[in-house]
């Protein structure tokens, strides 16, 4: 059985006997505070297992102007207007949309992509943005016992 099937029949009592506004509540709290450690191991540059990412490949300088990417991959990704939470009552989600959305696919799933477009296609190494890890189990079980406390 994996981590999530896990969590959520552990849960699924718990929540059981709550009102669906609370559930809500709850919910978004999650989603906020999932949100915010998946940026902050986005910006440490780790995979969700904690092996760090595969770095850029070595770029050519070049006296033309323009910028030279050297900084820390996905700086503007993990931003919270790229990286979107939904909650319901029955469900939290924690995600990217649109055009950021296909940019993070490619690098989820290690893909093929243009670098741009009319240029060359590349295969992109495996760089998990965003993932289920035992940590995020332990913030999850901590921020619901938190709420069944204040309960």
């Amino acid at each position: 059985m994996d981590d999530l099937q896990q969590l959520e029949d552990w849960l699924e009592p718990l929540l059981a006997g709550m009102a669906p506004a609370a559930r809500s509540q709850l919910a978004r709290r999650i989603g906020l505070a999932l949100r915010r450690h998946e940026s902050q191991r986005i910006s440490r540059q780790l995979n969700p297992d904690g092996s760090p990412y595969v770095p850029r490949k070595a770029q050519q300088l070049r006296a033309r102007a323009g910028r030279i990417k050297r900084g820390v991959m996905f700086a503007k990704l993990r931003q919270a207007r790229y990286l979107k939470v939904r909650a319901n009552p029955n469900e939290v989600t924690v995600g990217f949309l649109g055009r950021v959305a296909h940019i993070a696919r490619i690098h989820q799933e290690g893909r093929m992509d243009q670098v741009r477009p009319g240029g060359a296609r590349v295969r992109y190494e495996q760089r998990r943005l965003l993932g289920f890890s035992s940590d995020n189990r332990d913030l999850i079980r901590d921020l619901l016992l938190d709420h069944l406390a204040d309960v």
